[in-house]
């Protein structure tokens, strides 16, 4: 995706449009493309364009609204991959503190941590995008996981405190099944509908995990969604069999 972004010709377009845009008042400055993901696993990523002028202390406010926040629990910076490394000043612009290919940790929570990678992916100088400091290019698609019980699409997660024997993911069905037969433990049994997060489940988050910045107002306009007039004259290319792997959601198609 980090290659797609840079090479997009409609995102080049909407770079181009933003800049010339006499209703974009915003100064020109440093904009960083940030590639964000669990540290866990790459199931979970984002792909986010950050204000120079923005601190660290908008980035973790984004994060805390886009995956994390569950119960206001303290969070950090470091510098590397070390998750309790060198602590980064959340109050500094990023401007003052990122470079193209720094790499840096984001820990949410100091129990049940949420621990989040952050690469400097790119860099590029202009005009911001939106009229917010944190702009959202590409997220995953949410997982698609199935049922432990029939294999059909889960959609809820069951947290069984009596057995502590894992978590258990159900479809609509078993989930209905399981509250049915648990009825009179139910305050022993957490049931959580699944969301695209990597914290879903921890501390008893369940999300919303939604965009932040929904009605932010943007400085340009092309297509996202239909392909080029030039491509689709193009000769189409054999279709082939699509991969199991984490979905991609991009503005820029």
């Amino acid at each position: 995706m980090s290659k797609h972004l840079k090479s997009c010709s409609i995102h080049e377009e909407a770079v181009t449009q933003t800049n010339e845009n006499v209703r974009n008042k915003q100064p020109e400055q440093r904009l960083f493309h940030l590639y964000i993901k669990n540290a866990n696993t790459s199931n979970f990523w984002l792909h986010l364009e950050m204000n120079g002028n923005a601190t660290l202390t908008e980035l973790d406010k984004y994060l805390r609204a886009i995956w994390l926040e569950c119960c206001g629990h303290m969070s950090h910076f470091t510098l590397g991959n070390n998750a309790w490394g060198q602590e980064l000043p959340m109050n500094k612009k990023v401007y003052q503190l990122l470079e193209d290919g720094m790499e840096m940790t984001h820990v949410y929570d100091f129990g049940s941590s949420t621990i989040t990678t952050i690469i400097v992916s790119d860099a590029r100088w202009g005009k911001p995008m939106t009229s917010e400091p944190i702009f959202l290019m590409a997220r995953n698609n949410m997982l698609e996981l199935l049922c432990e019980h029939c294999n059909k699409n889960a959609t809820w997660l069951l947290q069984d405190y009596n057995t502590f024997d894992g978590d258990e993911l159900l479809c609509e069905k078993h989930q209905n099944d399981v509250m049915n037969n648990e009825e009179e433990e139910y305050d022993e049994v957490a049931l959580i509908e699944l969301v695209n997060s990597p914290r879903c489940g921890v501390c008893g988050y369940d999300g919303p995990a939604n965009t932040p910045y929904q009605n932010a107002q943007t400085f340009w306009d092309v297509p996202t969604t239909e392909k080029s007039s030039s491509a689709s004259k193009s000769k189409p290319k054999k279709q082939s069999k699509p991969k199991k792997q984490t979905g991609q959601q991009s503005l820029f198609d």
